[in-house]
């Protein structure tokens, strides 16, 4: 077998294997087609999700189901305003053995999983914020002047309630930008309400079948970052982060006139990662342009910040990024490459 039949034939695996967990998932849950995709690009590229929507939309249920269908430890943590970082994190207690000593011994707290729901996560303080988001980005804990480390693969899907702002700690940019994706959580339509209706008043209970398990998550989190992409392609993920800083080089008139600040470098590595993940799925080693401009909003939206103009005119961030992707051409001409 050829290198690129070989490479060819673990792109199909690894999108057979995507769609089992997809189908899975869509026994459960009714619609949100894009937003399940999201997640399991969160998922397969070792990152973490941000879901934003009213209640009562399947945001739980869905990391719930993803649970179910992999073979992988879950926890869920209620955020509220009372919570303690050692109510995520753990923390040493007193025990006693036997022979009646009393030794410091550390309970680890429900972070120590591999798929965490952090259930509105802007109820609490900032620091169980930080504590919790300290634990996402290192993928370890520190307690007690020791060091533990997280389990692989810690995948964490947080909630935010965008309506309900009282009593509620909304998360800094910095930490916002700590998030692989911000997808938002859209109404069901019609036909969709009335298929949930069907699932869940008749008392039905349909259980997902576990298909994949956490050894295997690893091997496809490291067949994502061997996908190749080529200098013109990456250059173009660039440019389009740079179109993002008012007053820069690369800014059109939308950026200087709506945003206050742009994207970090993390945002590039965010949508080429995320843009491998789609090249896979089509069956592809390299990534396309039309790859990279699927996932430019679930990676950028919570990364720029948007000015008073802006917010004074009701102006959304994806307005302002779809328009980035109209006026950002694929190819730049030399000069603008050097």
């Amino acid at each position: 077998m050829s290198l690129a039949e070989s490479i060819e034939k673990r792109a199909q695996e690894f999108a057979t294997r995507y769609q089992a967990v997809h189908d899975q998932i869509a026994r459960v849950i009714v619609g949100h087609d894009d937003i399940v995709h999201g997640v399991l690009t969160c998922l397969f590229v070792g990152g973490h999700c941000l879901l934003e929507g009213v209640p009562g939309l399947g945001k739980t249920l869905l990391v719930r189901t993803l649970a179910e269908t992999l073979s992988l430890d879950f926890s869920r943590i209620q955020f509220t305003p009372d919570l303690m970082p050692a109510d995520i994190l753990g923390t040493n207690m007193i025990v006693e053995d036997p022979d009646g000593r009393r030794r410091f011994e550390f309970q680890r707290g429900p972070v120590f999983t591999q798929i965490c729901l952090a259930d509105e996560i802007n109820r609490a303080t900032p620091k169980t914020q930080s504590a919790m988001l300290e634990a996402m980005q290192e993928k370890a804990v520190t307690a007690g002047g020791n060091h533990y480390k997280l389990d692989a693969p810690f995948f964490v899907m947080a909630t935010q309630n965008p309506l309900e702002q009282e009593g509620t700690y909304p998360l800094p940019e910095a930490q916002l930008d700590r998030f692989f994706f911000k997808l938002m959580v859209g109404y069901s339509g019609r036909a969709e309400l009335n298929t949930i209706l069907d699932r869940t008043t008749r008392g039905e209970v349909i259980t997902p079948e576990k298909v994949m398990d956490g050894r295997e998550i690893v091997q496809w989190q490291q067949l994502v970052r061997e996908v190749i992409i080529a200098p013109h392609v990456q250059d173009y993920i660039c440019r389009l982060v740079l179109a993002t800083h008012p007053e820069g080089e690369f800014a059109p008139p939308v950026t200087n006139q709506y945003l206050r600040w742009g994207a970090s470098p993390r945002a590039a590595q965010t949508i080429a990662l995320a843009s491998k993940v789609r090249a896979l799925l089509g069956g592809r080693y390299n990534v396309s342009f039309d790859d990279i401009r699927r996932v430019v909003l679930p990676a950028l939206r919570h990364r720029v910040i948007l000015n008073f103009e802006a917010e004074a005119e009701s102006i959304d961030p994806d307005n302002v990024l779809l328009e980035l992707l109209e006026k950002v051409p694929e190819k730049a001409d030399d000069s603008a490459a050097a």
